[in-house]
């Protein structure tokens, strides 16, 4: 099978229900801004050497593909999908943002990222998720945008920040 469609060649694509949009759209540029993520998410998991933590980073990663995929739905879509972010997704990643920031110990001021391989990598997808979340509140201006969505990437830039100082102080 080829990955190639061509269906994109005049500057459009598929939304996840079947409308199209152009490839530089809000919606395309938000969703797009999450997979960024998922994929710096994916070079902190491939180094990281604590379990609890590699945990923690695919199970926010499977949770930004459900992110991902509202993002990129349209309205026919949004009925197709099996699952989308909840309170209680932002309730963990809180009780992470505590966990980690307990470990970490109290803040000392600002930080430089660079420490190590996986809080650099943790501190580029902290930089991404804030720039996903500016991308959705722009898109939210366009679109109603549901606001656990808007919650959980916020959320998320701080949980992010958490592991990161965890990493250099460890």
């Amino acid at each position: 099978m080829k990955i190639y469609t061509k269906t994109g060649d005049k500057g459009t694509t598929a939304l996840f229900g079947g409308s199209r949009v152009e490839k530089d759209s809000l919606k395309v540029e938000a969703y797009g801004t999450v997979d960024e993520l998922i994929s710096f998410m994916g070079v902190a998991f491939a180094e990281a050497n604590d379990k609890d933590e590699k945990e923690a980073i695919e199970s926010i990663q499977k949770k930004l593909f459900v992110l991902g995929a509202e993002l990129a739905s349209d309205e026919k879509g949004l009925t197709y999908l099996k699952e989308v972010i909840t309170d209680e997704d932002i309730e963990k990643l809180e009780s992470l943002i505590d966990k980690y920031m307990e470990k970490a110990g109290p803040f000392k001021g600002f930080v430089t990222p660079g420490k190590d391989k996986v809080s650099a990598a943790l501190h580029v997808a902290r930089t991404v998720a804030r720039r996903a979340e500016r991308r959705i509140a722009t898109l939210s201006k366009e679109e109603p945008i549901r606001e656990e969505l808007r919650m959980y990437i916020n959320r998320l830039s701080d949980c992010l920040y958490a592991m990161a100082r965890y990493e250099e102080e460890k």
